[in-house]
């Protein structure tokens, strides 16, 4: 199988798990060997073109197949800044299921060698600092083009002040592999 049959099986388990939850049936999804192996994802939710929910896993600890079906049900139902998806909104509602590779730790003495090894458009990006954690797929790149922004408002997801800088900020990048359901008829 393809990775584009790949997309198309998770896609499916996605919008299949949301539709079960609201009553309104299931899609049969194809088998694919990589379903069985440990991954991590996220599932993003839009609607009319605005985000509706996006909930995700940054670490490989269930099979893919699972991680997509939960992370599509948390990210209709369990997205605390949106009211749980009703079913009449469901036929509007786009999916997109990203794949994401091993994070890969950044070393920076300073913000500014952070910024330098950014990679705009590509990396997806990991904060942490004590118990102040966030991260932002690649795809946020097409709304915050300036890596300097970019990594201002993560640190504000993450509760941190947009100029915080600490020698025990660790950062990690990560790349995704995605999927939208409009790229394919299910």
């Amino acid at each position: 199988m393809s990775g584009s049959d790949l997309g198309r099986a998770l896609l499916t388990i996605a919008r299949s798990a949301i539709a079960e939850r609201l009553g309104l049936g299931g899609l049969e999804a194809s088998d694919h060997g990589a379903l069985h192996q440990q991954s991590a994802t996220f599932v993003t939710l839009r609607k009319t073109g605005q985000l509706r929910g996006c909930i995700g896993s940054l670490e490989a600890v269930r099979p893919l197949g699972l991680d997509v079906r939960e992370n599509a049900i948390a990210a209709a139902f369990r997205d605390p800044r949106f009211e749980p998806l009703a079913a009449v909104e469901f036929p509007a509602t786009s999916v997109e299921v990203s794949l994401l590779s091993a994070a890969e730790r950044l070393e920076a003495g300073s913000e500014e060698e952070l910024l330098a090894n950014l990679r705009p458009g590509i990396d997806g990006v990991i904060l942490e600092f004590g118990r102040h954690r966030a991260t932002f797929l690649p795809q946020v790149w097409e709304s915050l083009v300036d890596p300097r922004e970019f990594l201002s408002e993560l640190k504000q997801k993450a509760g941190l002040p947009e100029d915080f800088w600490h020698a025990g900020l660790s950062v990690s990048r990560y790349s995704v592999t995605k999927w939208v359901d409009l790229d394919f008829a299910l």
